[in-house]
């Protein structure tokens, strides 16, 4: 089983990290948040409500919304144009198409996460760090209550890994985003986050904040193994 029996509950607007060895169920774990698979058994609740079974636009319309380890903007749009989608469609597709005003929007976005761009331009030939701008715009435009980041510092040099984190922080400060944060780069995360889940082969091993988790003797031999 990729998953068993891990339970715990996300407070609203807290900045949690969920960290675990290669192949511990993390990804697996935002996948069934998501909506991108259905659990066997147990079930994911959302503001009092059941969201396991809902596809993965209705989730995303009732405010969790994803990046993923490796970004995928659609090269054929321009960069402004990937952060519109995310904006019209984080509202449900409920809002009346204004093309000027959508882009103004997407705009405001690139600038909140810093990618100084041209937003004509097309993400075919942008680095690592700038791709992962756009992967974190294009989420946060849809305007979500909650948001899954999935390793947003992966490949990235040093000052990128303080562009991405800062991002992080800024959108829980400033949009009040509650944010669960998959990463691997554990000296990062562990001084920005509030709490840590850890697990391992799939069963929740660790949940607390970032010093008690780091000398959890489990922890430790999940990452290093048994002496």
């Amino acid at each position: 089983m990729a998953l068993h029996d891990v339970s715990f509950r996300i407070e609203e607007g807290s900045f949690v990290g969920l960290i675990g060895p290669n192949g511990s169920g993390k990804t697996t774990m935002f996948n069934v948040i998501s909506g991108a698979l259905g659990p066997t058994r147990g079930e994911v609740v959302y503001e009092g409500k059941t969201i396991s079974g809902l596809t993965p636009n209705a989730i995303c319309h009732a405010g969790i919304a994803r990046t993923f380890q490796i970004p995928q903007p659609i090269k054929s749009l321009t960069v402004a144009e990937n952060v519109m989608l995310g904006v019209l469609f984080g509202r449900g597709g409920k809002r009346k198409y204004h093309e000027e005003r959508i882009k103004k929007d997407a705009i405001k976005m690139l600038d909140f996460v810093g990618l100084n761009l041209d937003p004509d331009s097309f993400p075919e030939k942008m680095t690592a760090g700038d791709l992962r701008k756009l992967e974190m715009a294009r989420a946060l435009a849809t305007q979500p209550k909650i948001l899954l980041a999935d390793e947003v510092l992966s490949g990235l040099n040093k000052d990128e890994l303080k562009d991405a984190s800062a991002i992080l922080t800024k959108a829980r400060a400033e949009l009040g985003v509650t944010i669960i944060w998959v990463e691997h780069i554990m000296h990062v995360l562990m001084k920005l986050v509030e709490r840590v889940i850890v697990l391992n082969h799939g069963l929740l091993i660790a949940d607390g904040d970032p010093d008690s988790v780091s000398n959890d003797k489990q922890v430790v031999e999940a990452y290093l193994g048994v002496e």
